[in-house]
């Protein structure tokens, strides 16, 4: 018995002395617990002492010893942090804490755990760097801590973790070179080191990681040539180099080198020269992007060749040679059975749409040839393409009608057919075919800039899923169908520029409509007032139609930024901002019937009268500024219409503490200006004083008045009276009210170092906020381009005439030398220009005669300058070095050298791609800022690019 007891009492040492106890275990997870967040403890209840800890949720314990072998906690949502004594549990050899909200950093004493053989942290928030202590677990064979905020440089001590099979160190905040001691881990067969901030040439020594199948560099700064160690990797099965800033041309035995290859990704870096044509010999290859990069050459017929073939993206590169043959691969690809995407939009693809295109896979469902120069017509037989979701051939030369086949595409999401030369009937009759607008699955329907024939059908289907049909700039006429108001999801409907006619009918039900465009139509009778009440609508355009009566003023209405209308004779009434004539309201007898006749015609004949004598005026008066008679006791009829009569100079004088130089905001090239208190309206406003020393003031206060007195938009800095008066001494005197500008210009924000520090703003722009200021600028270019009944040309954009809101928002100002371009022939205009003594300003005017491809250009330089922080006069710039050709020369590899430093430390998430979205704006200035006019963005291309580039930032900062 004696002997018993004692061996049972040496067994319990033994146990205890190696281990052989799971209290370590039970309070490790115990701590565990209690670091995490309150609302989370409910997942944890289990975890308690009256239960066995094996028992415990998430926890599996050894056979033998009933120690904790694997703690998974993944997918938990657990919040809070790490405890070090997560180092106690001694047997662990599985730990998945991922998808979590964990937050502080790694312990240290993780190092600790030395039986250790998966370690899985993904998907949290931590930070700090990779502790050196856990590299002692040699016995890893994966390690994944991606999706967090790690900083600092991938550890070299890595090289410790011989047995490591998997390495995922993605979306963190990672900096530096990859350590040449990786090449020792040749044992690895996945890495990952995509979304960060990791630079430098890959080290040639990982050419001994002969075992690789999967490696993504993706969304990083590497640089320097296709990295030679990864043509050793012949076992390698995904490469993703997406988003970097490699360069150079690619080996021609590149298919050779890399045999098993099936995801190939090389998009947005600087690769050159052409594509090699042994990819073919990559028999299994599935995927392959080398989308926005700098090929040329032909695209290879040798594709054709790949079986597998699913996923083809040559977009935004220079493919081809602008003539025929350079779309022969088309014939080639028809024996890709699997194939499913085909993008290669933005090349230099042209002549004819060949018809073996209707011959490629049935399964595809992406087809994007867009931005080329293909000509010919559309095949017929493209309703062969059955699975095809995406059809985009925008932006081509192609001619001819819409094939009716078109109809057989049932699932058709997107169709966009804008900007070519194609002609014919764009909708056909029930008796011929199935018609587009009978596509049930229609999200997206673009025809706009074409020369299309015909009318709307009037009997279709509810499109239930259509949010944008846009028809604009066709030749089609006829009415308005009102099934379109079945039409439920619509969300943007463009109709502007077409030959419409008769009342828009009811389509109420349109209550998700954001942007309605019915401009430049011939629709008739009076403006439908239930469009007041789409809660959701941004933008109504009714402008240039013959609609008659009185503009309603509810909802929507109320808002003059929202709602469009000008051009117009016979409209009256609607919200004073929109300055129409006051509705003529008569008193109707109720003796006699007659008598109603004869006021109503009594009231057309008032009218008729009054419409007259106003054309008798302003045909007088078009004669006086021609005739250039402004006499020394008035002032132009556009001031005139802005004039306040109770606006003086001693009133204005009192205003401005008289002009004090304590209210000084700022000056321009005819004047000051000041910063004024109202009294009688109890409002704070700008005063522009014009220097008329100055040669060409009163031709801008004049030009000013007469470019702002019928336009409205949100987006231009708000003129809201004139002064025309003579100062205490009798000299003539002329001022400009504005709505203040809280914020200040542009100019101020982006060069703060050159503004006195008591005006200097108290932090910089984000990179989000740049977005929506240029994309607030450029609205305004396609207004007053576009949309104005009189086209107008700014001839002066530059960062101090955009002035910003107490929200940032961004508004035009300073129309001083616009050029009205339909009432000033070129003559007169360059007259105008000359005796003003202004061109525009240097840096910012185009070569060549001021225009509407002025401002683009002018928009192109400001939308350079705010996102790299450097005037186009900067003393860098000299000679045939530019503004512009210093951007080339650094794209893509440098963009980040040339960006303003202000961006780059502006807050946002680790991994965060910044460069790609640099990359995307500066092409845009770039494109607005060519030598030719005709190759410049028009300014609605314009701002749709950079509305997507907004809207994709808004999603991927998240």
């Amino acid at each position: 018995m004696r002997l018993f007891l004692l061996f049972s009492f040496s067994a319990l040492l033994l146990h205890e002395a190696y281990g052989f106890t799971d209290e370590p275990d039970r309070k490790a997870l115990l701590d565990i617990k209690s670091q995490v967040s309150e609302e989370n403890q409910d997942v944890l209840s289990s975890w308690n002492n009256s239960s066995p800890l094996c028992n415990w949720k998430g926890v599996t314990c050894g056979l033998k010893h009933k120690r904790v072998t694997r703690l998974d906690l993944g997918g938990w949502q657990l919040s809070g942090m790490i405890p070090p004594s997560i180092g106690n549990l001694s047997f662990l050899i599985s730990l998945d804490l991922s998808e979590n909200s964990i937050g502080g950093t790694i312990p240290y004493k993780v190092g600790n755990l030395f039986r250790l053989k998966y370690l899985n942290m993904s998907s949290n928030f931590l930070g700090g760097e990779i502790p050196d202590n856990l590299f002692n677990c040699s016995r890893l064979l994966g390690l994944d801590l991606s999706d967090n905020h790690l900083g600092g440089g991938v550890p070299s001590e890595l090289e410790s973790l011989e047995k490591l099979e998997i390495l995922n160190l993605g979306v963190n905040n990672l900096r530096g070179k990859l350590p040449a001691s990786l090449g020792n881990l040749t044992s690895l067969m996945r890495v990952r080191f995509s979304h960060n901030n990791l630079e430098g040439n890959i080290p040639d020594d990982l050419a001994k990681l002969t075992q690789l199948v999967r490696l993504v560099l993706g969304s990083n700064k590497f640089s320097g040539g296709f990295p030679l160690s990864i043509y050793n990797f012949s076992s390698l099965e995904y490469l993703n180099m997406f988003g970097n800033v490699f360069s150079g041309s690619l080996k021609p035995d590149f298919g050779n080198l890399l045999p098993k290859l099936q995801l190939l990704h090389m998009g947005a870096n600087s690769f050159t020269g052409p594509i090699p044509t042994t990819l073919s010999k990559i028999s299994n290859l599935q995927e392959f992007g080398i989308e926005y990069n700098k090929m040329i050459g032909s695209i290879p017929l040798s594709f054709g060749k790949l079986k597998n073939l699913q996923k083809l993206r040559l977009n935004n590169n220079s493919l081809g040679s602008y003539s025929s043959g350079d779309l022969d691969f088309l014939q080639a690809l028809s024996n890709c059975t699997q194939l499913l995407t085909l993008l290669v939009n933005r090349n230099k693809l042209g002549g004819d749409l060949p018809t073996s295109i209707t011959n490629l896979s049935t399964n595809l469902w992406k087809l994007d040839l867009g931005t080329n120069f293909i000509s010919g017509t559309i095949p017929y037989d493209i309703g062969n393409l059955v699975s095809l979701q995406n059809l985009v051939l925008r932006e081509n030369l192609l001619t001819g009608p819409l094939p009716s086949s078109i109809g057989k595409l049932s699932r058709l999401v997107f169709l966009n057919l804008t900007s070519n030369r194609m002609s014919g009937e764009a909708f056909f009759n029930r008796q011929h075919h199935l018609e587009i607008m009978q596509i049930q699955s229609l999200v997206e329907l673009d025809l706009s800039n074409n020369s299309l024939t015909g009318s709307l059908p009037e009997y279709i289907k509810p499109l239930e899923r259509l949010c944008t049909l846009s028809v604009a700039h066709n030749k089609l006429y006829g009415q308005l169908p009102q099934v379109l108001g079945n039409c439920l999801s619509l969300e943007n409907l463009y109709l502007q520029g077409i030959f419409f006619y008769g009342d828009i009918p009811n389509i109420k039900g349109l209550m998700g409509a954001k942007r309605l465009d019915f401009s430049n139509n011939d629709f008739s009778g009076s403006i439908p007032g239930y469009f007041g009440n789409f809660s959701l609508l941004e933008y109504l355009n009714l402008s240039i139609n013959n609609f008659v009566g009185e503009v309603p003023t509810e909802g929507k209405f109320r808002n003059a930024t929202v709602v469009l209308v000008f051009g117009y004779q016979y409209l009256c009434g609607g919200i004073k901002e929109l300055k129409l004539n006051q509705c003529i309201v008569q008193a109707q007898p109720s003796h006699s019937s007659s008598s109603n006749k004869v006021a109503i015609e009594l009231s057309i004949g008032i009218a008729l009268l009054l419409m007259v004598l106003m054309a008798y005026i302003s045909l007088c008066w078009s004669r006086k500024i021609k005739n250039n008679q402004l006499s020394s006791n008035s002032t132009s009829s556009s001031a005139r219409e802005v004039v306040h009569e109770k606006i003086s100079y001693a009133y204005l004088r009192n205003a401005t503490d008289g002009f004090s130089s304590s209210n000084l905001i700022g000056s321009g090239s005819f004047g000051t200006v000041f910063k004024a208190f109202l009294p009688t309206e109890n409002k704070v406003v700008a005063v522009k004083v014009l220097n008329l020393q100055r040669r060409g003031a009163m031709k801008s206060f004049m030009t000013e008045c007469e470019a702002l007195k019928d336009i409205r938009h949100r987006n231009l800095v708000k003129l809201l009276t004139a002064c025309s008066s003579t100062d205490l001494q009798g000299n003539y005197f002329r001022a400009l009210i504005y709505e203040l500008m809280p914020n200040g210009s542009l100019d101020m924000w982006l060069h703060p170092e050159e503004v006195e520090e008591i005006h200097r703003p108290s932090r910089t722009l984000t990179l989000f906020e740049r977005l929506n200021i240029a994309t607030d600028v450029i609205s305004v270019l396609e207004y007053i381009h576009v949309y104005c009944h009189e086209p107008i040309a700014h001839c002066d954009l530059k960062p101090s005439n955009v002035l910003l809101d107490k929200d940032l928002t961004g508004h035009v100002s300073d129309f001083g030398i616009a050029r009205l371009l339909m009432k000033l022939d070129q003559e007169s205009f360059f007259n105008h220009l000359s005796s003003a003594g202004v061109r525009g300003t240097i840096g910012y005017a185009a070569p060549g005669q001021p225009s509407i491809y002025g401002d683009v250009y002018s928009f192109g330089v400001l939308l350079l300058e705010m996102f790299t922080g450097k005037r186009p006069t900067n003393d860098l710039f000299g000679g045939n070095v530019t503004l512009n050709s210093y951007i080339k020369l650094a794209l893509p590899e440098r963009v980040l050298d040339i960006a303003d430093n202000s961006i780059l430390n502006s807050g946002l998430r680790a991994g965060f791609p910044l460069d790609e979205y640099l990359i995307m704006v500066f092409k845009v200035g770039l494109r607005c800022c060519e030598e030719s006019p005709k190759n410049r963005l028009a300014t609605s291309e314009a701002r749709k690019e950079l509305i997507l580039i907004r809207e994709r930032f808004f999603i991927d900062r998240r």
